[in-house]
């Protein structure tokens, strides 16, 4: 049986971006093995899957210091195990996971590129990031851009010349629609929660989920929400318009503006409900999706807002681009552009025919392309030819 071995740099990744993708690959052939650095979330993981998740000593930020301990626990691990197949997700574990398989001569070595930082970095801190990834390139055998994006910005800042194969239609896991059903949450269900954030029933809710940061451009949001709901209130959808904000500010990493932060604390109509480790909920209250974010690789908010059949409004970034069609299945703008996003805004708030026509799209068009099940066997498949490659 080929040995599998799977490695991020936090077990939030491992836990949320790959969930049951370890189960299904153990049922088809392979002895899987999971390493990561310390996190709430291995509990979970190794009760889930019943895989012991091995600590290696990775943090995100630069340490050269730090980064050669992480390189050796990475490398005498993988002696260890001695893995077919080295898999890697994230950039700090794939620089030290794709170096520490070269040195240890693991015949298979796969780094696949989600959300690239670089492409929004300047000067010297940008040029370090592109030499990492330059020398993760080397390292590896085998690459895999999360989407359409992420590849072209690999081939235009040159950080390999190898070939470059993405999987399915894109995305790391896809989306279990039997769990991102909105048909799941009877009225009753979304009435209490909806009461219990003084949402009343002729509201209209804009919803985001994902860190409240700027590069996620909340700070146009907010200020795009502020305008959109500044009296008289505007008479499409009952009149009313929440803005429900899941997820918590990075004051330290990514700090939203003094303007941003005091409109969300004294705006009534601007909810924050924190993180939640299910948005489901939320979804299912709400009538339209915002992500105005600088910089993706595949949003999986965006893919399970689709999934929940919401109306999508999304910038013109990687990732978004290749989830959103506009005036399919959503709206498309201009990331940083107030203005265009309180148009858009106010164009699903105002014309429920055209709302309608996107959300019936919005489903079927997940389906089509990011269903779960298709983004498993793909990645089934390329695992198997892989070893198969290597064994003859």
């Amino acid at each position: 049986m080929p040995k599998l071995l799977r490695i991020s740099t936090v077990p939030l990744s491992l836990d949320l971006l790959l969930k049951g993708q370890f189960a299904f690959m153990q049922q088809n052939g392979f002895e899987v093995f999971l390493a990561s650095s310390e996190g709430k979330e291995i509990q979970n993981i190794e009760a889930e899957t019943g895989i012991k998740v091995h600590l290696l000593p990775l943090k995100r930020n630069i340490s050269l210091l730090n980064d050669l301990r992480a390189l050796w626990a990475t490398y005498i691990l993988i002696k260890r195990i001695q893995p077919d197949i080295v898999h890697t997700l994230t950039p700090k574990a794939g620089l030290i996971g794709m170096m520490a398989s070269c040195l240890a001569s693991v015949p298979v070595r796969i780094h696949t590129f989600t959300g690239l930082i670089f492409p929004s970095k300047k000067g010297l801190f940008q040029k370090l990031l592109i030499l990492m990834d330059q020398l993760l390139c080397k390292c590896a055998t085998h690459i895999n851009p999360e989407g359409e994006g992420v590849k072209r910005d690999l081939i235009q800042y040159q950080i390999t010349s190898k070939p470059l194969k993405i999987l399915a239609h894109g995305n790391v896991n896809g989306i279990d629609l039997n769990y991102y059903d909105k048909s799941l949450f009877t009225e009753s269900k979304k009435q209490d929660l909806s009461k219990a954030l003084n949402i009343a029933p002729t509201d209209f809710v804009f919803t985001f989920v994902g860190r409240l940061v700027g590069d996620k451009g909340i700070n146009e949001l907010v200020e795009a929400f502020t305008q959109l709901s500044t009296p008289p209130p505007l008479e499409g959808a009952g009149g009313r318009t929440k803005l429900l904000l899941v997820g918590t500010e990075e004051p330290k990493l990514d700090p939203l503006s003094p303007e941003t932060q005091r409109q969300i604390k004294e705006h009534p109509g601007i909810i924050t409900v924190g993180w939640q480790e299910d948005i489901r909920p939320y979804l299912a209250i709400s009538d339209a999706f915002v992500f105005p974010s600088y910089r993706e690789g595949m949003p999986n908010v965006v893919l399970q807002a689709g999934a929940m059949g919401l109306p999508q409004i999304v910038t013109d970034i990687n990732g978004s681009n290749e989830i959103i069609t506009h005036g399919i299945n959503g709206i498309i703008i201009p990331p940083k552009q107030v203005q265009a996003l309180e148009e858009a805004m106010h164009l699903l708030l105002e014309d429920e025919s055209y709302r309608n026509s996107l959300s019936q799209n919005a489903r079927d068009i997940i389906a089509k392309s990011f269903d779960q099940k298709l983004v498993w066997e793909a990645l089934l498949q390329e695992y198997k030819s892989l070893t198969y490659a290597q064994s003859n």
